[in-house]
């Protein structure tokens, strides 16, 4: 008996080992005749070698070959302080700094020689959004979760982000794909989001509707209301959902037909200057009572002296309750290589700019700062606050806290972590109870190490940080105050 299974066992081994010499010939046929890739035409079976090693490369890179600081987009110093944070683990380091302090740019904080004793420091300051609303939004929030949409991001995702938000008393950004119940469920502070498309505010023609809009102004959790232009993934361009992607669900949230490819127009059809951008914005607060703002990432400059010159005639009460600038450096939305790599100013440049002409308009203390792109480390919300913000928001940086591993296949429907895939496979392993507590602690610790950065800088709370806290290396090696890149405006100059 043990003989004849033994043969039995060769023989099975025999015919495999003859279906995969056959399999191979049959590789080896195909890549002789074939024209279209050369490198298989030439190489034939050992050319497929090139291509197998080229998609694993960009997985393989980030643990066998890059240094702690060489990746884009996000290198693994950051994503590992990130998840340390969110683990609430020591994010304590020994024996130096591995950052290089030498390229143009480079940014330092300026330690005080009297530091503010730990002790001393309070809690946040209280910032008060849309003070001439039916309900101003008052929050002492300063770091906080930028839009990703229910169907760009799974449905755990979105109940893991909400009831962390709920946890750390952040807001959450709904994204354009509307409010979902998962947005709503944890009851979490919430900024509903109108993209292009207005998926959620929008009639059966696509306009929008203000029945929608006081249907969702009903829920209290709803604190503000936030009008996408563009963003930093693809600024110039709607969003865009994979037809993959678009469950019946989702389909039902947006108002779209399922299993098709989601693609917002590539700006508001009734938003195409600054005269339209402004009445929508007082149309919404007016029928929803609550502050509203828009979102955009800066390309040119001169539109801004626009739209404040419009606001000034106007009258301050017209203005928007906040600006989200968001930068160029790419974001969590799928997008073309074309627009990712080269439309839009970094946050670096435009973040001065936009701060600086409130300024020079009178309007700095009307209108409320939110700052975004690529700002998931302390040191970032720091220099965001130094330069001129009021908030500070990230979308990657909470999806690292949700487990993130920069996969890069956030579009696919495969991603290996669950956080943006609606694939049962992959969402059971993103548990929404364990991940809000991570998002919880990511929220805490950026928020105790901005407060360490401010204390060491001399001042008790973080938004008291100004541009005299911190220096740029500029072209000759040497370090320059903020104050002197950025000369303080005098507020109103613009209209003497």
């Amino acid at each position: 008996m043990h003989i004849d299974t033994t043969l039995l066992i060769i023989d099975s081994l025999k015919i495999l080992f003859l279906i995969v010499i056959i399999g191979l010939f049959v590789v080896f046929l195909w890549d002789v005749f074939q024209k279209e890739h050369s490198i298989l035409r030439n190489y034939p079976l050992i050319g497929h070698f090139r291509y197998i090693l080229e998609s694993l490369g960009v997985y393989l890179r980030q643990y066998f070959y890059a240094g702690d600081r060489e990746e884009l987009p996000f290198n693994r110093e950051q994503r590992s302080w990130v998840y340390r944070a969110a683990k609430d683990a020591d994010t304590m380091i020994g024996f130096g700094s591995t950052r290089d302090l030498t390229p143009l740019g480079t940014i330092f904080f300026v330690d005080a020689p009297f530091p503010v004793l730990g002790s001393d420091i309070s809690k946040t300051t209280p910032v008060t959004v849309g003070p001439f609303c039916r309900l101003p939004f008052t929050t002492n929030t300063l770091f906080n979760i930028s839009g990703m949409s229910y169907g760009s991001i799974s449905k755990n995702a979105v109940l893991a982000l909400a009831h962390g938000a709920k946890m750390a008393g952040c807001w959450l950004n709904t994204g354009e794909g509307g409010v979902s119940p998962y947005h709503l469920e944890a009851g979490c502070d919430l900024v509903a989001q109108l993209g292009t498309a207005k998926y959620g505010f929008c009639d059966e023609k696509g306009n929008l509707s203000d029945e929608r809009l006081k249907l969702m102004a009903n829920y209290p959790q709803i604190k503000m209301f936030e009008i996408k232009l563009s963003q930093g993934a693809k600024p110039g361009k709607g969003g865009i959902l994979p037809g993959v992607k678009v469950t019946p669900e989702i389909a039902s949230i947006r108002n779209i037909a399922p299993y098709k490819d989601s693609i917002s127009p590539n700006r508001h059809t009734d938003i195409s200057n600054v005269k339209e951008l402004l009445d929508v914005v007082e149309h919404i607060r007016e029928v929803t009572g609550k502050p509203t703002g828009f979102k955009t990432v800066l390309g040119s400059y001169e539109w801004l002296d626009d739209l404040c010159l419009e606001i000034i005639k106007r009258g301050k009460e017209k203005a928007p309750d906040f600006i989200t600038l968001d930068g160029s450096e790419g974001g969590t939305g799928a997008a073309p290589l074309s627009l990712v790599d080269y439309m839009g100013l970094p946050i670096a440049e435009s973040l001065p700019v936009l701060v600086d002409t409130l300024v020079e308009y009178g309007l700095r203390e009307r209108i409320k700062v939110i700052a975004s792109g690529k700002l998931v480390m302390p040191a970032d919300v720091a220099w965001a606050l130094c330069v001129g913000a009021d908030f500070v928001v990230s979308a990657r940086g909470f999806a690292f806290a949700l487990g993130c591993i920069q996969a890069l296949r956030c579009h696919t429907n495969h991603c290996p972590t669950g956080i943006t895939s609606h694939a049962w496979r992959y969402q059971r392993g993103l548990d929404p109870t364990i991940k809000a507590v991570r998002v919880a602690n990511y929220v805490k610790n950026m928020v105790y190490e901005t407060r360490v950065i401010a204390h060491s800088c001399g001042v008790e709370v973080p938004r008291d940080l100004n541009r005299k806290h911190a220096r740029m290396v500029t072209e000759n090696g040497l370090s320059v105050s903020l104050a002197e890149l950025y000369p303080e405006r005098v507020p109103g100059i613009k209209l003497r």
